[in-house]
């Protein structure tokens, strides 16, 4: 697939005639003080939330982008979507899914403008635990759009209306539950790339916390629809097996190798939860943790259950639902689930999409996750490339027999290829050999090496300070 972020003319034409035709859900619901809650100037915003106290409990208000609206069956705008599946991300630009004036614009939850939506409603108790699930179409007006930086600001400051505080409350609990049911996150740092005007730099940011509690919204919501479709026997799932054991094995010796050690009868996700990401050795562990989470993809059924339902970090069937502006499948799994929450016919359109989405989000991940690692390759390389003949401090993170292996930077926070002799787990010097920008390459080439125990942690590489 080509990346373009270009549509057609016949694709822009549609886009525009959708929104001048589009027509407002009945249902009222802009009383309700909806905000949303994304990175800094974010203008695709597809979910809004309310979180309310409920007689010992909580009521939570979801709405997503009413995305289906806009994009008419068998029309040009419907295969283009198809053919991208999702928006692209790079460090510098995006390729979207949706044309502007349906992305950014008319389908999107701006603030101060009322907006149709799907709006999810969900009855919790005063634990969290799902008791009741109500679905409509309604209109909606998003009162403020918020960073994460802002509301973890305002919630650790005190000075947070209350919904937030409840964003919080209830997402404590929803990732108690999570933890209950041995579900697992892989929360990588944020890494932000800057230019300080002579050289980049990666810096490594761990998520906030506000972000974990908005997330266990979203996870709450897709496996409601999950639930939804799994009732009404139609629908699509995002499904994952459980951790291969040859994984699972590979991983412990790593932990151990690396000095943190996955004690036996602790839940991988568990163990996730307890590293430190400011620890270069327990960074490199949490990204190693990517080989526990293989094989996610979708599921259509029409009729019998599918064999696998459940996405196994989630520990629970689950679905794609709370992004349709950046992702095809949620286009598809909102109104199967509106048909069938209010005992109304499945759209055909819909139904019959079905077998051929997941062939088409598999084309779209595979791209998705390309484009991610080249660029960040490329950015590695644009960082490192003033440092040709530098030594740093890293830790071999694996090993390849007569290749050398991985070893992970300490500062900046970089993964890279390592020629010489190595062994898992070992601190060593390294010197920086070549970083071809154009190539997406990095090369280190190992100086001496410690074992992994013996405590050292060296010294600054010179000059390496990115000041």
């Amino acid at each position: 697939m080509k990346l373009t972020g270009e549509f057609s003319d016949d694709v822009l034409r549609q886009a525009k005639e959708a929104v001048a035709g589009y027509q407002m859900p009945r249902a009222d619901l802009t009383h309700l003080p909806f905000v949303t809650i994304d990175p800094p100037g974010s203008t695709d915003l597809d979910q809004a939330v309310f979180i309310e106290r409920h007689r010992n409990g909580y009521r939570v208000h979801y709405a997503i982008a009413d995305v289906p609206a806009f994009v008419a069956p068998g029309s040009a705008l419907d295969a283009e979507t198809r053919r991208r599946g999702q928006t692209i991300y790079a460090p510098d630009t995006r390729i979207p899914l949706h044309p502007e004036a349906i992305g950014e614009d008319a389908g999107s939850l701006l603030p101060h403008q009322i907006r149709g939506a799907y709006v999810w409603e969900f009855a919790l108790d005063d634990g969290g635990r799902l008791q009741d699930t109500w679905l409509q179409r309604a209109r909606i007006q998003s009162t403020a759009q918020l960073t994460y930086e802002e509301v973890q600001q305002d919630i650790d400051a005190g000075t947070a209306p209350e919904p937030l505080y409840l964003l919080k409350e209830v997402g404590q609990r929803r990732t108690g539950l999570e933890r209950d049911r041995g579900g697992a996150s892989l929360a990588l740092p944020e890494q932000d790339v800057e230019h300080d005007g002579r050289r980049y730099r990666i810096d490594a940011r761990p998520p906030l916390p506000v972000e974990e509690w908005n997330a266990q919204i979203s996870l709450l919501t897709g496996m409601a629809a999950a639930r939804i479709m799994l009732d009404g026997n139609v629908g699509i799932l995002r499904t994952m097996p459980p951790p291969h054991a040859d994984a699972v094995s590979e991983y412990r010796r790593r932990t151990i190798a690396l000095g943190h050690p996955w004690p036996e009868g602790m839940a991988h996700g568990e163990y996730l939860r307890s590293l430190d990401t400011d620890d270069p050795e327990q960074l490199a562990l949490m990204f190693a943790a990517a080989t526990l989470f293989r094989g996610a993809g979708y599921t259509p059924f029409d009729g019998a259950h599918p064999e696998e339902t459940t996405q196994a970090a989630v520990a629970a069937p689950y679905a794609h639902t709370t992004a349709p502006l950046r992702r095809l499948v949620d286009r598809f799994v909102l109104p199967i689930c509106d048909a069938i929450a209010n005992d109304r016919d499945i759209p055909q359109w819909a139904r019959q999409a079905l077998p051929a989405l997941p062939a088409l989000m598999a084309t779209s991940d595979q791209l998705a996750s390309r484009v991610e690692r080249e660029s960040l390759n490329a950015v590695e390389a644009a960082v490192l490339s003033s440092f040709i003949g530098q030594e740093f401090d890293c830790v071999v993170i694996s090993t390849r027999p007569g290749s050398g292996g991985t070893v992970q930077l300490k500062e900046p926070p970089v993964t890279a290829h390592c020629e010489g002799e190595l062994h898992t787990g070992s601190t060593i010097r390294a010197r920086l050999v070549s970083a071809d920008i154009a190539r997406r390459e990095v090369l280190f080439r190992a100086v001496d090496a410690t074992g992994p125990d013996d405590g050292t942690g060296g010294t600054p590489a010179p000059g390496n300070d990115n000041s």
